[in-house]
């Protein structure tokens, strides 16, 4: 639902206090819009939200300690009705998707013009999204690509990668231990690849991890053995 403000209450997170001083310039000059407070790192970021309770909190990503990633999640856990604008530098497109998989509702490059910015921060505000121009096109075939992998590959991301390990010839033991899991975990995801794939043998699961390119035939040693 769309809201209306006389001006809105904006906190800005960013571990360099030159952008955020940048920021603040840049965002206090408008009538409608003031920055109400600073915040250096995710976890602080938290702290200073839950006393100012500010309208939009514009986010970077990548910060020591708590990330933006996690620092929205939270934030948004204990607020929901918060408004997370994304400010970052990364212009691939699955941070795109990660940020709004957090809850954030919009998402823009430090690169861009100071009135999209602007911009960008009123549009959320009155509860709309707003992705990067930059990035919209790059997304949308981002997501073409992945939707039509997902039609040819049945596995999931996991699943996925306990079937690289397979392939490279670890055991089940080896594979908890490298992705923190349980031997039956790992003997669970085995079945389901087998499952999936219709295979019966490691021979049969390294050609197919050859074939969707999880493994490159000079990658190392490689367990063809059945």
């Amino acid at each position: 639902m769309a809201t209306t403000f006389e001006y809105v209450r904006v906190l800005i997170v960013d571990d360099h206090a030159v952008v955020r001083a940048g920021l603040r310039l840049l965002l206090n000059a408008e009538s409608d819009i003031e920055v109400v407070g600073e915040a250096a790192d995710g976890l602080d970021a938290l702290i200073v939200d839950r006393e100012l309770k500010p309208d939009v909190v514009l986010m970077d990503l990548l910060m020591p300690g708590l990330s933006g990633i996690e620092a929205t999640r939270a934030l948004l856990r204990e607020r929901p009705e918060a408004k997370v604008l994304v400010l970052s530098m990364q212009d691939d497109p699955r941070y795109v998707r990660e940020a709004f998989a957090a809850g954030a509702t919009g998402y823009v490059l430090k690169e861009a013009a100071d009135t999209e910015v602007v911009g960008a921060v009123r549009q959320v505000a009155r509860g709309g999204r707003h992705v990067d121009p930059a990035l919209g096109a790059r997304l949308v075939a981002t997501e073409a690509e992945d939707r039509i992998r997902g039609e040819r590959d049945p596995l999931s991301e996991r699943e996925r990668e306990v079937l690289r390990l397979l392939a490279l010839g670890h055991t089940n033991q080896e594979i908890a231990e490298l992705l923190s899991i349980s031997i039956r975990t790992a003997e669970t995801h085995r079945a389901h690849i087998m499952q999936k794939l219709r295979v019966s043998s490691r021979a049969e699961l390294v050609r197919y991890a050859l074939g969707v390119g999880l493994l490159s035939v000079g990658s190392g040693a490689v367990a063809v053995d059945a």
